[in-house]
C-alpha cells in the first residue's frame, strides 16, 4: 500500500506567530532604560491585568489600546514593567498586573473592553498580536519565578524585566516549555481527534504533549500518540513531518506542530489526558462540525491550522461557538 500523503509545511497565518516587533534585545541591559522610556511621551504602554488587555473594536476588528505613560495609572509595587521592543520607531513597554482589569473610572475610554488573548488573538493585527503574546508570556514567567530554585531567596528584576536576579548576583532567564501537537493521519487518510475530560462537551482537537528531558520532538510525537490513544506512529524519517510552530502563553509553551503517519488504527485512550478519541474522514468531520456535534479548536490555536491543513481548507464553524 502506498503511504498516505502528509500535509506539507509551512503552516501559514498562525495567529500568535505573527511578529512585526523588533524586540531589541541588546537594548534591555541599558542602565535606566525603563525610566527613560517612561519619561518619554512617545513611548506606548500596553497594560495587562489578570491576562487581559484593553482593546477597542473598530470596523476592521479589535485593536489594542496603547497609551503614553502619562495617560496610564502609575504601576504598583507588585506590577511588572517590561520592555517589549520597537515598531516603526516607537518604543513599547508593558505593565503587567495580577489584579483584575480596572474599572473605566481609572480614566479609560468608555468604548474600551478588556479581553483575553484567546478571545482576540486571531483578529488582532500582527503588531498587536505580537505585543500581547510577548507581554502575557513574560508576565506568566514572572508570576511563577519569584524565588531562587537554588537558595529560596526572593528574586529581583533586571534587564528591563527580562532577567531575574538572586541577591548574590546569579541570573535566571525566561523559560518556555516545549510541546508537540500533531495531526495523526491513518493509512486510509482519516484524522485522529481527541476529547480531554476538562473540555466542554463535544470539543475535539488534535493530540499534544510536552517534550521530556533528553527527547527529540519526533520521538515525543510517537510517545504521546501511543500513550494517549494507543496508536503507533511510523518510525521512518518522513512519518513525522514538521509543519510549523506557535507560542502559546497559557501559561508558557511553544507548540511545535507536526503531521504524523499512523501505522495502526485501534484506539485505546488513556482515560486521563484523553477521554474519547475518534477517526474522521473529511466528510464526517464537516458534517459533525456543521451540526454542532463536534466543536473544533479556535482559530487562534495551531491545532485549528493543523486540522485545516489535513482537511484542505477552512472548517465550517457553528454559530456562536467560543473556546471556553
Amino acid at each position: 500500500m502506498t503511504p498516505v500523503s502528509l500535509p506539507s509545511p509551512p503552516l501559514r497565518d498562525l495567529a500568535l506567530s505573527r511578529q512585526q516587533l523588533d524586540r531589541a534585545g541588546a537594548a534591555r541591559s541599558a542602565p535606566g532604560l525603563l525610566e527613560r522610556l517612561w519619561a518619554s511621551p512617545g513611548t506606548r504602554v500596553l497594560r495587562v491585568h489578570a491576562g487581559r488587555a484593553p482593546v477597542v473594536v473598530t470596523g476592521e476588528g479589535p485593536r489594542l489600546v496603547l497609551r503614553a505613560p502619562a495617560e496610564v495609572p502609575a504601576p504598583g509595587p507588585e506590577d511588572l514593567r517590561l520592555y517589549l521592543g520597537v515598531h516603526d520607531g516607537v518604543e513599547h513597554v508593558a505593565v503587567v498586573s495580577a489584579d483584575s482589569e480596572p474599572e473605566a473610572a481609572d480614566g479609560s475610554a468608555g468604548d474600551e473592553e478588556w479581553r483575553g488573548l484567546r478571545e482576540v488573538g486571531e483578529q488582532l493585527p500582527a503588531r498587536d498580536a505580537g505585543l500581547f503574546t510577548e507581554a502575557l508570556s513574560m508576565g506568566n514567567w514572572h508570576a511563577v519565578t519569584r524565588f531562587s530554585p537554588r537558595t529560596g531567596e526572593p528574586l529581583g528584576s533586571a534587564s528591563a524585566g527580562w532577567v531575574k536576579v538572586e541577591p548574590g548576583g546569579k541570573e535566571h532567564f525566561p523559560r518556555t516549555d516545549a510541546a508537540v501537537i500533531m495531526a495523526v493521519i491513518s493509512p486510509d487518510d482519516r484524522l485522529l481527534l481527541g476529547h480531554q475530560p476538562v473540555w466542554p462537551a463535544n470539543r475535539y482537537s488534535v493530540l499534544a504533549g510536552f517534550v521530556e528531558p533528553g527527547e527529540c520532538f519526533e520521538d515525543t510525537v510517537r510517545r504521546e500518540v501511543l500513550e494517549e490513544a494507543g496508536i503507533v506512529v511510523g518510525g521512518a524519517p518522513d512519518d513525522v513531518r514538521y509543519l510549523g510552530s506557535q507560542p502559546w502563553p497559557f501559561p508558557a509553551s511553544i507548540m511545535v506542530g507536526f503531521a504524523a503517519r499512523a501505522l495502526t488504527t485501534d484506539i485505546r485512550v488513556d482515560g486521563d489526558e484523553i477521554a474519547l478519541a475518534r477517526w474522521f474522514t473529511r466528510e464526517e468531520l464537516a458534517e459533525e462540525v456543521g451540526a454542532g456535534r463536534v466543536l473544533p479548536p479556535p482559530g487562534v490555536s495551531i491545532a485549528r491550522r493543523l486540522i485545516e491543513a489535513w482537511y484542505g481548507g477552512p472548517l465550517p464553524v457553528p454559530a456562536g461557538d467560543a473556546w471556553a
